[in-house]
């Protein structure tokens, strides 16, 4: 969660929604580190999640990450929920929850979700302090 920490910062100072992304295999080796970069990239799908399950996939040579676990600041949306759906992640970690948009537990409890057709564990709360306040100071200063 440090690693996604670091991106969700670096994210922020370059004026993207500070949210980061980390993806590790089975045996906890780093395959993948991204943040938020919708703007930069002019792409609505240019979350830290989906940018992090690219590039593991890539390194890997296959979409499904069977094994991987996403590590993300933030309570995934949606749409990435369904990235991870589709890469057949085994768990996700994430700190914050996301009261308006969150798709995991938030707003949408995947687990009651039963016509999916794959399913992976789900903890909350790691260093949700932390990354909450990232997001906090991030919306605080555009106000200004």
């Amino acid at each position: 969660m440090l690693l996604a920490l670091e991106q969700a910062d670096l994210a922020g100072k370059q004026g993207e929604v500070p949210v980061g992304a980390v993806v590790l295999d089975a045996g906890g080796m780093v395959l993948a580190a991204a943040r938020n970069q919708t703007l930069r990239l002019t792409d609505p799908s240019g979350h830290a999640e989906i940018l992090a399950l690219r590039e593991a996939a890539a390194r890997v040579g296959d979409y499904r990450l069977s094994g991987a676990v996403l590590a993300v600041t933030l309570e995934p949306c949606l749409m990435c929920l369904g990235a991870m759906i589709q890469a057949r992640i085994a768990g996700l970690v994430f700190g914050a929850r996301d009261p308006k948009a969150g798709a995991v537990l938030s707003r949408l409890n995947v687990n009651d979700l039963d016509w999916l057709n794959h399913r992976f564990w789900v903890l909350e709360g790691v260093l949700a302090k932390e990354c909450g306040k990232v997001l906090r100071e991030f919306f605080q200063a555009c106000r200004k």
